[in-house]
C-alpha cells in the first residue's frame, strides 16, 4: 500500500525538504549557481541550512567532493571560508570562476568586448573527431573561434572558458529534452517532449555564446553583492585521498558521488575537448563506467572511507562531518566505521526531481558524524 502524504512527511526533516512552490527553480539556481549546468549537485539552500546547523559561525568548511562548488559558494554567501577538492579539472575551473573576487569594471569591459567581436571572429583550428560528430559544422567553427578569443590577452580568460563550455553543451547535436546525458548525436527532426512539437537539432553556437556571456556577467555581479566580505574560497585540484589539505577545518559539508550513477568527466566531454583539460577519470570514485558489481562497490567504499578519514584528521576538535547521500545500498555505516567516524544523526529529506524527464519520489539521507 502506498504511503499517505502525512505518513511520508512524518519521516522526513521538513527543514531540509522543499516543494517547487516553496523553492522555485530561479531560487535553486540563483546567481553563480547556474554559471554552468552540473548533473548531481545539491541545492544551495540545503548547503546553507547544513552550514548554519553544524559549522561554527565564521569558520572554515571543507568539501572533499566539491563538484561544481555549491558548498563553497554558499559558504561565501553565509559568512564562512571554504576549501573544495575535486579530481575533475573542469569542476575546479567552474569553482574558481564562481568564487573568485573580481574587478567588476574590468570584467564587464572584457565580456562586452568579446560579445562585440563575435560576429567577426574566425578560426584556423580544425575540429576534432568529437566536435565533428557532436556539432553541426557552423556550430563547431563558432565554438573554435570563441576558443581563440578566450586565448587572447584577457584578464578573465577562465570566465570565457566556462562560457564556452556552457554554450557547447547547448549547441550539441542532441534533443532539447536530453541535454544531461545524450548517447548518440541527433541529426534530423524529432518529436520534442520538452516543447511538444517537432524540433530540429541546433546548427549554431553563436546565439548561446552571446546570451551566456551576458548572463554570466549578470550572475557574477549579483553574487558580488551578497557574498560576505573578507571571506575566501580555496580550490584544490587532485585526489582527495592524497591531496595536501594544508590547514585545519571547523566542519565538513559534502555530497559524495553515488556508486555507478554519473561519469563526472564524461558529462563535460565537450569542455575537455575544447579546453584541453587534464582528464583523470580513472581516479573517479563511483563512476558510472565502473558499474555496481560487488567489487566496484567495495572499491567505492574503500575510496570514500579514505577521503572521509583524511577529512576527519583535518578537523578541529568537535567538528562535524555532514554527508548528503542516497544510501539505498546501506554502505555508509561501514564507510563511517572505516573512516573512524561515529554516526550521531541520520536525517531524511525529500528531493524535488523537477529536471529533465525524471519523475517519481526520491529521498536522500543527511548523515552527521564526528
Amino acid at each position: 500500500m502506498a504511503s499517505t502524504q502525512d505518513a511520508l512527511y512524518s519521516e522526513i526533516d521538513l527543514d531540509l525538504s522543499w516543494s517547487e512552490r516553496d523553492l522555485p527553480e530561479r531560487e535553486r539556481t540563483k546567481h553563480v549557481h547556474r554559471l554552468h549546468p552540473y548533473l548531481g549537485k545539491f541545492i544551495p539552500q540545503l548547503a546553507e541550512t547544513l552550514l548554519e546547523r553544524y559549522v561554527e559561525r565564521g569558520g572554515h568548511v571543507l568539501d572533499p567532493f566539491a563538484g561544481s562548488g555549491t558548498t563553497l559558494v554558499q559558504a561565501l554567501e553565509s559568512g564562512f571560508d571554504a576549501t573544495g577538492v575535486d579530481i575533475a579539472a573542469f569542476n575546479c575551473l567552474i569553482m574558481r570562476v564562481k568564487t573568485q573576487q573580481y574587478n567588476l569594471f574590468v570584467l564587464e569591459r572584457e565580456l562586452r568586448d568579446v560579445v562585440a567581436r563575435l560576429d567577426d571572429a574566425t578560426t584556423r583550428a580544425k575540429p576534432s573527431r568529437y566536435l565533428r560528430e557532436w556539432f553541426a559544422p557552423q556550430a563547431a567553427r563558432e565554438l573554435l573561434a570563441f576558443c581563440d578569443l578566450a586565448a587572447d590577452e584577457y584578464e578573465h580568460r577562465d570566465v570565457l572558458r566556462v562560457i564556452l563550455a556552457r554554450a557547447a553543451r547547448s549547441a550539441r547535436l542532441t534533443t532539447h529534452f536530453d541535454l544531461e546525458s545524450p548517447r548518440t548525436p541527433q541529426r534530423g527532426p524529432y518529436w520534442c517532449y520538452k516543447h511538444k512539437r517537432e524540433c530540429r537539432p541546433v546548427e549554431q553556437a553563436k546565439p548561446f555564446l552571446r546570451r551566456y556571456t551576458l548572463d554570466t556577467l549578470v550572475r557574477i555581479k549579483t553574487f558580488a553583492k551578497v557574498r560576505a566580505k573578507q571571506r575566501d574560497a580555496y580550490v584544490l585540484h587532485g585526489d582527495a585521498r592524497e591531496v595536501d589539505l594544508g590547514r585545519a577545518f571547523d566542519g565538513v559539508v559534502t555530497s559524495p558521488p553515488y556508486p555507478g550513477l554519473i561519469d563526472y568527466h564524461e558529462q563535460h566531454r565537450a569542455a575537455y575537448e575544447l579546453l584541453g583539460l587534464e582528464d583523470l577519470r580513472e581516479l573517479e570514485l563511483g563512476a558510472a563506467a565502473d558499474g555496481t558489481s560487488k567489487a566496484a562497490l567495495a572499491a567505492y567504499s574503500e575510496g570514500i572511507a579514505a577521503v572521509l578519514s583524511r577529512a576527519r584528521n583535518a578537523l578541529r576538535p568537535g567538528g562535524a562531518v555532514v554527508i548528503v547521500v542516497n544510501d539505498r545500498r546501506d554502505l555508509y555505516p561501514q564507510i563511517l566505521e572505516k573512516a573512524g567516524l561515529r554516526l550521531e544523526e541520520r536525517l531524511r529529506r525529500h528531493v524535488n526531481r523537477r529536471t529533465g524527464r525524471r519523475a517519481g519520489e526520491f529521498f536522500e539521507e543527511v548523515l552527521v558524524a564526528r
